[in-house]
């Protein structure tokens, strides 16, 4: 199948970008990534600058494949990430259009790479159980409600990727920073630093530059993950429990 790429193309983060044309041989059983190999490989012969792109598992474990594409962060398949995209899902003849994700407080590097250490920075702040809670066999003796664990689970998901702030016209981080205090605040461990998280990593996503929840939605529908708006509406809650038993 012949297709037709424009990427957004800018050599560093000071630089003006802009969009670059490209038309490809593929096949349709090559991921969206293997297409880009593809790119790469025949920039490389003609003497030009490959496209860089961020990429490590090429599973949807990792997150690190953020490309907006045709206007969808991670392209138009539901709870899919750009490395789990083939070709198959578009048409022999399209046009692809493809962007970084586009926010304040996620900077281009390159291309389509950009810096999300923002993300790093809210996690570092509280995503995580500092105090002793025992080993693997005192996890699993300590009782936890199966609907209570599922869900849990099910925030847990989350795997950092950015594509609810790519989507987002606010540009909000709310679904990742819910979704990873939900999932510790529903959980025995998580509650010794319960109250302090949910305000440090609140804190920690306000001064990183994101923007406010406006309740578009647009987070839900492209998370690959199929992270729930329920995680802002608890994050929400923990945090006005925070302010109640801090205050």
């Amino acid at each position: 199948m012949k297709i037709r790429l424009k990427v957004w193309r800018q050599r560093g983060p000071k630089d003006t970008g802009g969009f670059k044309s490209y038309e490809l041989s593929v096949s349709e059983d090559m991921s969206f990534l293997e297409m880009f190999d593809v790119l790469n490989e025949k920039l490389i012969r003609e003497g030009k600058d490959p496209v860089a792109f961020d990429h490590d598992c090429r599973e949807g474990i990792c997150g690190m494949c953020s490309m907006v594409i045709n206007g969808v962060a991670h392209g138009p398949r539901p709870a899919t990430t750009t490395c789990q995209l083939h070709m198959r899902s578009f048409k022999d003849g399209d046009e692809i259009i493809v962007e970084p994700w586009r926010a304040r407080a996620f900077p281009i590097i390159k291309d389509l790479v950009v810096d999300r250490s923002a993300f790093d920075v809210i996690q570092r702040a509280g995503g995580y159980v500092s105090v002793r809670t025992g080993a693997a066999p005192d996890a699993n003796a300590l009782p936890i409600g199966k609907d209570t664990a599922d869900i849990a689970f099910d925030f847990a998901a989350c795997i950092g990727c950015g594509a609810c702030v790519a989507a987002c016209p606010n540009a909000s981080a709310m679904l990742f920073v819910g979704a990873k205090v939900a999932h510790l605040a529903l959980l025995p461990q998580g509650q010794v630093e319960r109250t302090q998280r949910v305000l440090r990593m609140v804190d920690a996503m306000d001064h990183a530059g994101f923007g406010g929840c406006t309740n578009h939605g647009e987070c839900e529908a492209v998370c690959p993950k199929e992270i729930k708006v329920d995680a802002i509406s608890l994050l929400n809650r923990e945090l006005a429990r925070a302010a109640i038993v801090s205050g």
